[in-house]
């Protein structure tokens, strides 16, 4: 399936109210995308500016957040490594973060100078993740889809916490779809509902995931019918 095509369907299957979004790690602006100038207090505002259109943002323009940063992956000049020093000692200090936890903070293992953001339906190179805006009820969807709610997996299924951005390196690393309940700076800088939770899919699979979604719909549609059916009953 082309760009396009997955972000209707998917669309359509969860009943997203956000388009899903995507990235992807580059070195420079693919030909016909303009590098945006627009300053953002942390990484992920720009998952929400991608809802409104495609384009580039240097690794520059993510320093405002260095823990976002760090996760991105890009290489920090001395300064911004040393406010990420200090956040980082606030963190622990304020016992939101336990200093051990550092050393284990996931990072992008892909580098680029910058990255493409944008709408999945527009994204004009092959996407590294894609993002999702979930409801609880979209979320066991997609739990039980990419096989998380499933009694036999080999590993139970985990939801990643704070950092928020993290779930991104997570869903690459590993090569499998993730969510994460996000991080009270996710929530204060996207201005996200509360009521959404995180999905990261690695690109190469969202269209193996979005199969598999079509497939979770089909049967809880069934089972629906069966259980308002037996509800019916004791009406």
């Amino acid at each position: 399936m082309s760009h396009p095509e997955l972000a209707t369907t998917l669309t359509e299957l969860l009943g997203l109210e956000q388009p899903p979004v995507a990235l992807a790690m580059a070195d420079s602006p693919p030909e016909g995308v303009t590098a945006t100038d627009h300053a953002v207090p942390s990484s992920c505002t720009f998952w929400r500016e991608a809802e409104k259109g495609v384009f580039y943002a240097t690794a520059a323009q993510h320093f405002n957040c260095p823990v976002g940063s760090h996760v991105m992956g890009f290489e920090m000049p001395e300064d911004v490594q040393a406010q990420l020093g200090g956040l980082v000692q606030s963190m622990c200090d304020a016992q939101y973060l336990d200093m051990a936890e550092v050393a284990k903070i996931p990072a992008m293992a892909k580098k680029g100078a910058g990255v493409v953001y944008g709408p999945l339906a527009e994204l004009p190179v092959a996407a590294d993740v894609v993002l999702m805006w979930l409801t609880p009820s979209q979320a066991m969807i997609y739990n039980e889809a990419t096989g998380n709610a499933s009694w036999t997996a080999s590993a139970p299924g985990t939801v990643s916490g704070r950092p928020g951005c993290t779930a991104l390196p997570l869903a690459v690393t590993t090569d499998e779809p993730k969510m994460a309940l996000g991080c009270i700076g996710m929530r204060t800088f996207t201005g996200i509902g509360d009521d959404r939770l995180l999905a990261a899919v690695p690109g190469d699979k969202i269209e193996e995931l979005t199969a598999a979604i079509e497939a979770a719909v089909t049967a809880n549609a069934g089972m629906r019918s069966f259980y308002e059916g037996h509800k019916a009953q004791f009406a």
